[in-house]
Order: structure tokens, then C-alpha cells, then sequence
């Protein structure tokens, strides 16, 4: 039993890299949340930075709510219950996720670690991601005078049911994969041309490309590159795979589209995209999905052409003007 006080519940400040017992523990709240949810409730590159701590790039701090047990010291916290991480950038601005065990919500958790957050930084220069938009995320932005100021849209298809169009590369372009400790260089540099002006994807460091092919989830055989006949790369799709877990079956995503501004225009996107779609289906994959911006009209429009429909949203929340 767990006394139902979250106000008196220790918090746990972390700056930096999170130790391996808080990194264990938030994997398991994370894997409770998204069976529960069919959500994530962190994004991928807050979990990367939790594990890598600071950086040249930002800061991180993380903040850890421990449920006591019923007759135990409350000081002495024993099941965390929820945990929220700020991502802050070198200029002072960054972004906060919450995370709250399915176990412990509706019980103010979120609220006293916003509350925590408040005492220990302010909220100066910070968005925050609401993963799925649950209800209650949206009041308590509300509440602290966050309004919504972009929605990242989760589309899906099922593969079985979909009918590809042809879409060819244009001449002189040959489509091969990614070779580990060869195109590093190139791939980032035609990322940071091809997302230019996304506040995310065009920042990539190598340090977060070498976190990414780290993680057990990475293929090469999935990132496909597309190359002209001098070898020069113009565009890739990088795939992924979401493995089964506990009733949600195995999902392939779209990660990342890119086509780098010299070739777009060319249809090499779209032939792109249906290159990465028929790769997922030869795995055996009978669903793909994929994020995209809600304001990015030809790409949202691409992927209902290709038979993708909205599934869910992603809503990032920001001070309201004044």
C-alpha cells in the first residue's frame, strides 16, 4: 500500500547522466506507460541524453517522484511513480516530458513534479511534449498558462490492405544502404541540408547519430541512401522496428524521410518512401506509421495518397503570448 499524499513524496534531483538504478527503474515505468497507452510517454531523444547526461549541446536535469511505502519512511521513496526530464539548450531554451507509472495517475504526481520543476528551475524558456494529448496533460498545461504550439501527427497504414503506387527512381540514382563507419559524415550533412529549418531533425550531431545506431533497434539493411552516379548522396529513408510488446504486435516506422534541396522536386520523397515501405513488408511487417508535422501539408498529403491515416497526435505546449 502506497499512502496517497504525492505533495509528501521525496523528488529527486539529477543533473547530468542518470545513474544505472534510475535509468532501470524509468524503463520500467516507461514500458508500464506505453502498454497502458500504445504511446511512448518520453521521446526517443530525451532517453538518449538521460543516458548520455550533458553535453556541449545542452544540459540535462532530471527530476524522480518515489512512492513510500504505506509504513515506510516517507524521505525514503521505494517505487517511482513518475519522473519528469528537461533537454535545456545552451541559449536557455529546452523542453520537459513527464512521465507518470499507470499505477500512480490521477493521484497529482504530474503536479508535484511541474511543482519541483518550478522550485528548482522555473520554467524560463521551456516547452513541453504531451505525448498521445491525454486530457489531464492538457489541463495542467492550461493551468500554468501553456497553450498548444504545435501538433506532431502519428500516422499509420496497414501494409496488407495498402496498394503502392510504382514510384521509380529518378535516372541516375541507385538506391544502397548505409554503411557503419563510412557515411556518417555524408548522411548528417545531407540531413542538416534536407531539414534545414526543423527544430529537431536539422540539428543532429554525430553524437547523436553514433546514440542512434547504438541502440538494439538499429539496421543498416532498413537505412537506405540514394546516390547519384558520382556516388553522391541526395536523399535517404531510415526505417525502423518497433519490436512486440506485451499485447501491442511489432510495428515498422517510417523514421526519417529526407531528400537534400539540390533533388527535391524530383519525386525521389515519394520513390524513396515506397522503397522503405516495401523493405518493412519484406520483414513480415503488416503495419508502418510514421510522425509528421500537422502544418507540413506535402507531406501530410504524400502519405494519405500512400494510404496513411491520422492514428494520434503528439502536442507540443508553450507560454501563451504575454
Amino acid at each position: 500500500m502506497t499512502p496517497a499524499h504525492p505533495e509528501k513524496w521525496p523528488v529527486h534531483a539529477v543533473y547530468g547522466a542518470v545513474d544505472q538504478q534510475l535509468l532501470k527503474d524509468c524503463g520500467n515505468l516507461l514500458t508500464a506507460a506505453e502498454e497502458s497507452d500504445g504511446n511512448p510517454s518520453i521521446s526517443e531523444q530525451t532517453l538518449i541524453s538521460m543516458r548520455a547526461g550533458d553535453s556541449a549541446d545542452h544540459k540535462l536535469l532530471t527530476l524522480a517522484l518515489y512512492a513510500p511505502d504505506e509504513d515506510s519512511d516517507p524521505s525514503s521513496g521505494q517505487d517511482l511513480a513518475g519522473f519528469a526530464a528537461v533537454v535545456e539548450e545552451t541559449d536557455g531554451t529546452g523542453v520537459v516530458e513527464i512521465a507518470v507509472h499507470p499505477s500512480y495517475r490521477n493521484q497529482g504526481v504530474a503536479d508535484r513534479l511541474v511543482g519541483a520543476l518550478q522550485d528548482r528551475r522555473g520554467f524560463h524558456g521551456l516547452k513541453a511534449w504531451s505525448h498521445g494529448n491525454h486530457e489531464a496533460a492538457a489541463d495542467l498545461a492550461a493551468r500554468y498558462g501553456y497553450v498548444p504550439v504545435r501538433e506532431l501527427w502519428k500516422m499509420r497504414m496497414t501494409t496488407a490492405a495498402a496498394d503502392l503506387p510504382d514510384a521509380a527512381m529518378p535516372d541516375g540514382v541507385a538506391i544502397r544502404t548505409f554503411v557503419p563507419g563510412q557515411d556518417e559524415d555524408a548522411w548528417l550533412a545531407a540531413n542538416r541540408a534536407a531539414f534545414a529549418h526543423h527544430p529537431e531533425q536539422g540539428s543532429l550531431t554525430r553524437a547523436d547519430l553514433d546514440a542512434r545506431m547504438a541502440e538494439s533497434w538499429f539496421d543498416p539493411a532498413g537505412f537506405l541512401l540514394a546516390v547519384d552516379g558520382e556516388g553522391q548522396l541526395l536523399g535517404y529513408h531510415w526505417t525502423k522496428v518497433h519490436p512486440r510488446h506485451g499485447s501491442h504486435p511489432a510495428i515498422g516506422e517510417i523514421y526519417v524521410v529526407g531528400v537534400t534541396p539540390g533533388a527535391q522536386g524530383s519525386g525521389l520523397g515519394k520513390a524513396l518512401t515506397v522503397a522503405g515501405i516495401k523493405h518493412l513488408q519484406d520483414q513480415g511487417l503488416h503495419a508502418v506509421m510514421l510522425y509528421v508535422d500537422a502544418d507540413n501539408a506535402p507531406a501530410v498529403a504524400l502519405y494519405r495518397r500512400l494510404g496513411f491515416t491520422r492514428w494520434d497526435m503528439d502536442v507540443m505546449y508553450g507560454p501563451a503570448a504575454g
